[in-house]
């Protein structure tokens, strides 16, 4: 199979008119030739950190979308999955994922659970990982969340790290917000990679003292903006990654936006390509081509350097998609799941108090960082409620594996004036977690979901719908058409409700997130990440 156009060279800086020769799903050669066809040949789009569980679709289902922007493959921590339901989760995620062409490199999730203040449905030791990193189906060791056992030497931690290295594999980083000598020791360790940077003087300095900075752009968090300008001078050492996409943010495009973006700011486009194509393959290892002779036929044509219309994508030499189609065909699957929890009743998320003031976790749209405020209390018979006229609305985390008493807490800027919302997706233990105006309303969404066994959910007085995710509690067992659909409906509710949020899911499901600061939500009580223990709801 011969495919001609203008061949984008990223490492020698070049375009030319030529013709790629595809052979047992390799390119033969590339040559120079003249001809009339004026679209641009490129490398695929590479997503160098994402959590395939956050879009809600299951891996087959997220390539069938992905492609259609270009993504011919992941960089994905199993991480999610493997919170409910352990290393199965992860052999699940592994084995749909090679049903479709489409890339996963699946890491193994370095903290399960990610700290001993929530409960989870599974735990990943250090003997888990051990066998983990020698499977040659696991490319790194995802995400070292834990980075306090890193700073204190937790010998657990410690083990987990020296099983990659021993396999010679790639360590991620999370380390939001650390600096100086706390960095400098972080990375030390062997940690080579941090998505987490929020501000353009922490990812300067993690990328002065030799890690590589992921430029994160999901469904909540959103960094590119503070980050981007880093890249004309430190291209060589930056990769771009969502993290967490939603499903209505997948159908309308992937890593190819970014490019868009970028170049759109006037950044050299070999530069940008370079962050988005070829970094990812040469720091994790991966087996995917680009664009060269003997390579593996893995790339993606494009109408313009500008947009980044994807026109066609080849993977292995496969045309997958073309002109909107995608030719991804969908699996069949065992639907796992892991949900243990007796229905809940209204007198379960009261909280008897007659303190003045709470702390209360301030959302920021975008952000996975919240701030920690004082509030002044709102109490009706000795029970603290919400405050809709104030913005600060009753919160709870419940446990979705055992039957305990839900955990309280409240939260400003979710801005709802009427019901609840509530999510099966609670990074990262994946908890039921809910907002809402009232008690019964919020008692209202939690059995929804509970009913369900997973989803996420938005009542009112007169109305309640829900998108139930069967697999895992976290996914979704339908199409990605069906669930960007159903999910953009609840999405519209939430925000007729009164929410102002962008992505009031997506921020929902990181109100539980205990390794991002400031305060957080476990199902086990209100917790400060910068002191990481628990705290008191009650200021007296």
């Amino acid at each position: 199979m011969i495919v001609q156009g203008n061949i984008v060279d990223i490492q020698n800086r070049k375009i030319f008119k030529g013709e790629i020769d595809i052979k047992n799903g390799k390119i033969s050669s590339i040559r120079e030739v003249n001809h009339t066809v004026e679209n641009y040949i490129l490398p695929g789009f590479v997503d160098a950190h994402i959590h395939i569980e956050s879009s809600m679709l299951v891996p087959s289902e997220f390539a069938k979308i992905a492609v259609l922007h270009g993504t011919v493959a992941t960089v994905s921590d199993p991480h999610e999955i493997a919170n409910v339901l352990g290393v199965k989760g992860v052999e699940f995620m592994i084995e749909n994922g090679k049903k479709v062409p489409l890339k996963f490199n699946f890491g193994a999730p370095s903290c399960v659970p990610a700290t001993p203040f929530e409960s989870a449905g599974a735990i990943i030791n250090s003997d888990d990982i051990k066998l983990m990193m020698e499977n040659p189906d696991i490319n790194y060791l995802a995400e070292m969340m834990n980075y306090p056992g890193v700073l204190f030497d937790d010998e657990e931690v410690l083990k987990k790290i020296q099983h990659a290295k021993n396999n010679n594999k790639p360590i991620d980083g999370h380390a939001p917000g650390l600096r100086g000598d706390d960095i400098t020791k972080y990375i030390a360790a062997g940690i080579s990679t941090d998505h987490e940077c929020f501000t353009y003087d922490e990812a300067l300095e993690k990328l002065q003292k030799g890690m590589k900075v992921i430029i994160r752009e999901g469904s909540a968090a959103k960094n590119f903006e503070a980050l981007i300008d880093l890249l004309p001078e430190h291209y060589e050492n930056m990769l771009f990654c969502s993290d967490d996409k939603h499903p209505d943010d997948l159908l309308l495009g992937h890593i190819n936006q970014l490019c868009e973006r970028a170049v759109a700011k006037g950044i050299d486009v070999f530069k940008v390509l370079q962050v988005a194509c070829v970094n990812p393959v040469r720091h994790y290892k991966l087996d995917v081509g680009l664009l060269k002779k003997n390579d593996a036929a893995d790339f993606i044509i494009v109408e313009d350097l500008e947009k980044f219309k994807v026109l066609e994508t080849y993977i292995n030499g496969e045309l997958v998609a073309k002109n909107g189609e995608s030719f991804v065909q969908s699996v069949d699957f065992e639907v796992l799941n892991n949900f243990n929890t007796d229905f809940k009743k209204i007198s379960d998320f009261e909280f008897k108090s007659a303190a003045k003031k709470i702390r209360v976790i301030e959302a920021l749209d975008g952000e996975l960082v919240t701030n920690e405020i004082e509030v002044d209390s709102f109490i009706e018979n000795g029970n603290l409620v919400s405050n809709t006229e104030k913005d600060v609305l009753k919160m709870t985390v419940v446990n979705r594996y055992q039957n305990t008493k839900p955990a309280i807490a409240f939260i400003k800027n979710f801005g709802i004036k009427e019901g609840a919302i509530a999510s099966s997706v609670g990074h990262d233990s994946h908890n039921i977690i809910a907002v809402g105006v009232s008690d019964e309303m919020i008692c209202k969404a939690v059995n929804l979901i509970i009913k369900n066994k997973g989803g996420v959910s938005a009542v009112i007085e007169s109305e309640e719908k829900i998108v139930s995710l069967p697999v895992a509690g976290i996914m979704s067992d339908k199409t990605a058409l069906e669930i960007g659909k159903a999910y953009a409906e609840l999405d519209t509710m939430a925000k007729e409700m009164g929410s102002k949020l962008l992505a009031p899911y997506m921020s929902l499901s990181f109100m539980a997130l205990l390794v991002i600061p400031s305060l957080k939500l476990s199902d086990k009580g209100l917790f400060n990440g910068d002191s990481f223990q628990f705290t008191s709801l009650e200021i007296n």
